[in-house]
């Protein structure tokens, strides 16, 4: 069925083709009958155990939604009825500001991929704030990715996330500092030791004023260097951070193609084992001790159990989901049952990082 669809979408700008779907979804969302009958449909393809703790975020299976579908969350309980353990919405921005002029998203089907540099085009902070206070169907986490305005000079970014600590962390389960974006200029440099320290240190006490106890992530690129990666999980340990998200988009062009010439950053299947080599490093870094939520190149049940192997402790779709559609979740969920089984795991949990265990 979504192959047809996929293939009128498809035709169509992928900007347009994208407003579409999150218009369908935000029109799903608002029929609460149909939305709690999809999602329990969904989860009734779950015949072992698949629930997953992260970070104190309880989840009813490891697949989420990343980031930079819903900007705005205008369709989380759309999405939520597709059957996804969480939904995180953003980035969002405390002032609204258009991102970068179009194009800024393109299709590379032939190589299953995403090049985008939307350039955290948002409504605002308080925008997406009143959309999250207004729900009243809960059925799974929704967390808040937050990052600085364009104009923002990197001097006062610390200023630009507070303020969305303040108006979103109420009313999200978690929040994700994203200083890993390549679409803002300037932004990576927030990952460097001493800056990433300050940021996170600002970040973590104002969340503990607003909303104590919710748990903050920092979402990582996949073209840290493995020493870089040491250092950021150092910085996020010394913090008190409770996880990271890994990974976010590249600007490595790891192929030859006529849109692979766009700037911006690079997703699906090409970042698949750049993000897997962030997490194995994370995981062996930290002893275990820091969660992951493990994004990049997720589009069959194996690339999610090779994901919870190296050590994530749950996944996130977004290009995958554009390519493979809204029963995606239940075919991740379908396929995942045998290969833990082949492997003698009785559930998700015994699975993550097993291939740290193998090596030991």
């Amino acid at each position: 069925m979504y192959g047809l669809a996929r293939a009128l979408l498809f035709r169509l700008s992928a900007e347009r083709a994208h407003r579409m779907g999150m218009e369908a979804l935000h029109r799903l969302g608002q029929q609460p009958g149909l939305s709690l009958r999809m999602r329990a449909r969904t989860l009734s393809a779950v015949t072992y155990d698949a629930a997953v703790n992260v970070a104190g975020l309880r989840l009813a299976h490891p697949v989420a939604l990343a980031a930079g579908l819903d900007k705005e969350a205008e369709a989380v309980d759309g999405l939520l009825a597709l059957g996804f353990a969480a939904v995180e919405v953003g980035t969002l921005t405390p002032r609204p500001q258009p991102g970068n002029p179009t194009p800024r998203l393109f299709r590379i089907p032939e190589h299953r991929a995403l090049i985008n540099r939307m350039g955290f085009n948002n409504h605002g902070a308080a925008n997406a704030a009143e959309r999250l206070r207004v729900r009243t169907w809960h059925p799974a986490p929704v967390g808040v990715n937050i990052g600085k305005n364009k104009d923002t000079p990197l001097e006062n970014a610390v200023d630009d996330y507070v303020a969305c600590v303040d108006a979103l962390a109420p009313h999200g389960d978690y929040v994700v500092v994203n200083a890993s974006s390549p679409n803002t200029p300037g932004l990576r440099k927030l990952q460097e030791p001493e800056q990433l320290g300050a940021l996170l240190r600002a970040v973590k006490a104002r969340l503990t004023q607003v909303a104590p106890g919710k748990p903050l992530f920092l979402k990582i690129a996949p073209d840290l260097t493995p020493e870089a990666v040491d250092e950021v999980v150092d910085v996020a340990r010394a913090c008190g951070l409770d996880g990271l998200i890994a990974t976010n988009t590249t600007l490595a062009r790891p192929f030859e193609h006529p849109v692979a010439k766009e700037a911006g950053g690079l997703s699906g299947a090409p970042v698949r084992e750049p993000s897997n080599a962030v997490i194995r490093r994370v995981y062996a870094r930290s002893g275990g001790a820091l969660p992951i939520i493990g994004v990049g190149g997720v589009f069959t049940a194996e690339d999610v159990y090779e994901k919870l192997r190296a050590g994530a402790s749950a996944v996130q779709v977004y290009t995958g989901f554009i390519y493979e559609g809204p029963g995606m979740v239940r075919r991740l969920l379908e396929g995942l049952g045998p290969l833990l089984a082949r492997d003698g795991f009785r559930s998700v949990r015994e699975a993550i990082g097993a291939d740290h265990r193998a090596q030991g």
